[in-house]
């Protein structure tokens, strides 16, 4: 019970981390210093795709399930978990590229939006050189 319980709470907090990856720069807005965990935490997970790694999440998650008596799951926690709300078939590189590419993109996004809202340049057309 305890190690299924562990192994639940292990991967809400993988997922949360995979949404921080994604969206995590939207934090900024209010809290500046979080850049020095976004950065990181995007950057791995744009290399973890692009590099077909596993997150040590993963295994560890196994190993508790196995620990439970659960029956385990031979693919990453992505392609089980995620993957069947997202796409019907099997995770494929060409899946992960994208993958990491739309984690690179949203967040170049997020950042250049961020960057042009602390410069002055807004929407409204008030920025540098508007008289």
């Amino acid at each position: 019970m305890l190690y299924s319980l562990a192994a639940d709470s292990l991967l809400v907090v993988h997922f949360l981390f995979i949404c921080f990856v994604l969206l995590g720069g939207l934090l900024l807005i209010k809290w500046r210093w979080m850049i020095f965990l976004h950065l990181p935490a995007a950057t791995w997970g744009a290399l973890v795709e692009f590099n077909s790694w596993i997150c040590p999440l993963t295994p560890w998650e196994k190993q508790l399930r196995n620990a439970a008596g659960e029956a385990s799951y031979e693919t990453g926690c992505i392609e089980h978990y995620l993957m069947p709300l997202i796409y019907p078939t099997n995770l494929t590189y060409d899946m992960q590229i994208v993958l990491g590419s739309i984690v690179i993109i949203v967040n170049l996004l997020v950042y250049t939006w961020l960057g042009l809202r602390q410069t002055g340049i807004r929407d409204k057309g008030d920025g540098p050189g508007v008289g």
